[in-house]
């Protein structure tokens, strides 16, 4: 028992020693491991060059210098603003994104010898994903120095909802000259360049879910009828999850983007089992989804022909928008086999869109399946240290919104790799990290700022604060714990002993303390007992004291001030917040009293006629039945009914 004693106070004071000892913030394996991915793009680029050009060029140098001052960049950033954030996750998406630009650089090279060969110019899409980059990298920056809390998000939940439903409908609601790309309506096409607002709607509305789940959780967590043994939700509580499945519904309808609804519809499933705890949401969930799709595909001709080239691409292999995609990517899978064909040694450019939907595709063939499984091996890797960041974080708000960043990138990469792989029909998502395009980059790299902002919440130690110093500010009631109404018990004297007497001092007619609680009222079932001829109360029944009369006065009547009424009391409330003495009961006659002289008695209220008589100030006097606004101690008064 000494000696594990001993242990744990060896373990308390490894952290309470002098100087005090900080707990470690991992920067340095962060730097080391953006190194070792820095190594492995380097490496990629010179076998591309070789196997393709026979040579090596300027050109390494360049991609090099610029993915260097990048993630440099990113690095110090981390460092100074989240200086706790996980040291795994940017080098993860440091590696996936060089890879990206490594497969379409070398698709790139495909291209511009096939368009010297037919004479035609090309300008490859190299240069610009590292432009994408560049800008994706100042929307990272912008958000680690802007959001410093996390929980600061919850004050702008309905805000973000909103603007997210905006960017949805958006393509939807312009004609399809400004919005339509190879048939889905999911761009917003401006001069000199084009935007998915889906990309961004996805994180904002991420955002609200994770804000009203948490708002509105005791809701989803009750249980309705019980139907074979299944505690069902009840009907009204089914609100959001009805409305993410309209939405869906409308995504599919007039913007025939599949990818997009099933993603958006998985997060959301997600997030509400993750708030609730109950399977039930997700076998409710799959239900609605597996109906809508049934009747999607009931309706319309283009999830009908998705379907199609998914059971068998071959049989629409030469048919206009038929499987030919997704058999060549499938042939580029089967060549690859399990090493690969090498870095620049394959025929990926034979894939179209190679570079954005089937660029998992063109890069299995390369690298085999060996090399895929290790990128998926990445992506899960990214994904498990955003969770154990959502799982560490101490606030609820907190583990939703990086739960559902890090699902986001899983169901994505699910979603695009199994199309390819003709696991599921072919949506028109983008590889997270991998594939060329500005919206989905830029998107992404927010994504990862809000979950190395989660992560450095979670991993941060918690501060003591000084003793006497005023707690901070609350920011929101979402984002922290929930709050507990505590009721205070009442307080009972002891058997046959005085009651609880009123606080101190002396108070003139008219004036109230609000300050001060009234205490000197009965306990439960106490009675005012029979008056004996000397004045005294019968054993076994208490007198209030402090009431400034003798304990055989009747309680006269109290007229309150003008403009205001006395509060409604009951027969045996009426100590209660004025510190009276009840009434006597029927047949029961005080003493007479001697008369006060005129100084003496409280000053007659101006709205009364025939004046009654006023209740005596007494060194224990009590306060009036009704509030007044001659208060001077306001600041003194507890904050709420249950302070202590």
């Amino acid at each position: 028992m000494a000696a594990a004693a001993d242990n744990q106070s060896a373990v308390g004071q490894q952290y309470t020693t002098n100087p005090p000892r900080e707990l470690p913030k991992r920067r340095g394996t962060e730097l080391m491991l953006l190194a070792f991915a820095a190594v492995i793009v380097t490496t990629a680029f010179v076998l591309v060059q070789i196997n393709q050009e026979q040579s090596l060029s300027w050109s390494i140098l360049w991609y090099g210098a610029a993915y260097l001052a990048i993630f440099s960049a990113a690095h110090v950033a981390v460092r100074h603003w989240a200086p706790y954030a996980d040291p795994l996750i940017l080098p993860c998406v440091a590696l996936l994104n060089g890879l990206g630009l490594v497969t379409i650089y070398r698709l790139d090279l495909a291209e511009a010898e096939r368009a010297r060969s037919l004479g035609e110019e090309f300008s490859g899409s190299a240069p610009r994903q590292v432009l994408y980059t560049v800008v994706a990298l100042a929307l990272f920056l912008a958000v680690l120095r802007i959001i410093k809390d996390h929980r600061t998000l919850t004050s702008y939940a309905y805000t973000a909802g909103l603007a997210g439903l905006v960017l949805l409908a958006l393509p939807a609601m312009l004609p399809a000259s400004l919005s339509e790309v190879n048939g889905a309506k999911v761009w917003l096409k401006l001069p000199g360049f084009s935007i998915q607002p889906g990309e961004f709607a996805k994180i904002l509305l991420m955002i609200f879910f994770a804000s009203f789940l948490v708002a509105k959780r005791d809701l989803f967590m009750t249980a309705g009828k019980r139907i074979l043994g299944v505690e069902l939700p009840r009907a009204r509580d089914l609100g959001p999850i009805i409305i993410a499945a309209v939405v869906c519904l409308g995504i599919l309808v007039f913007e025939r983007d599949l990818g997009t609804a099933l993603l958006f519809f998985g997060i959301t499933l997600m997030m509400l089992y993750v708030a609730t705890e109950r399977a039930i949401w997700v076998v409710v969930g799959l239900s609605m989804f597996m109906v809508g799709a049934f009747i999607a595909y009931q309706l319309f001709t283009h999830v009908q022909q998705r379907v199609t080239n998914w059971i068998d691409p071959l049989a629409t292999y030469d048919d206009p928008g038929g499987g030919y995609q997704i058999a060549q990517g499938l042939f580029g899978l089967g060549t690859g086999g399990v090493f690969g064909t090498g870095l620049g040694a394959g025929r990926p450019e034979m894939v179209p869109e190679a570079h954005t939907d089937f660029i998992s595709a063109a890069l299995g063939e390369e690298i085999g399946f060996v090399g895929l499984a290790a990128v998926l091996l990445v992506y899960l890797l990214l994904a498990m240290r955003g969770m154990r960041s959502a799982l560490a974080v101490r606030d609820t708000f907190g583990k939703l919104l990086g739960g559902g960043l890090s699902f986001a990138i899983v169901m994505q990469v699910f979603v695009i790799i199994g199309g390819v792989t003709k696991l599921i029909p072919m949506t028109g998502v983008t590889t997270p990290f991998l594939s060329a395009g500005g919206s989905s980059l830029l998107a992404n790299y927010i994504l990862v700022a809000l979950l190395l902002r989660v992560s450095d919440t979670a991993r941060r130690p918690q501060q003591q604060k000084p003793s006497g110093e005023a707690p901070p500010k609350q920011l929101a009631p979402i984002a922290e714990a929930h709050t507990v109404m505590v009721q205070r018990p009442p307080q009972t004297p002891a058997e046959g002993g005085p009651a609880l007497s009123a606080p101190a001092g002396h108070q003139a007619p008219g004036q109230h303390n609000p300050g001060q609680h009234n205490v000197g009222q009965y306990a439960a079932g106490a009675q005012p007992g029979p008056q004996t001829p000397g004045g005294q109360q019968s054993p076994g029944h208490s007198a209030p004291q402090g009431t400034g009369r003798p304990p055989g006065q009747a309680q006269q009547p109290v007229t309150p001030p003008q403009g205001q009424s006395p509060v409604p009391q009951g027969p045996q409330q009426a100590s209660e917040g004025s510190g009276a003495a009840p009434e006597q009961p029927q047949g029961r006659q005080a003493p007479p009293q001697a008369a006060q002289p005129v100084s003496d008695r409280p000053p007659q209220s101006g709205g009364s006629q025939g004046g009654p008589q006023q209740a005596e100030p007494s060194a224990g006097a009590e306060e009036p039945a009704w509030p007044t606004e001659d208060s001077t101690d306001e600041p003194n008064r507890p904050k709420g009914d249950d302070a202590t």
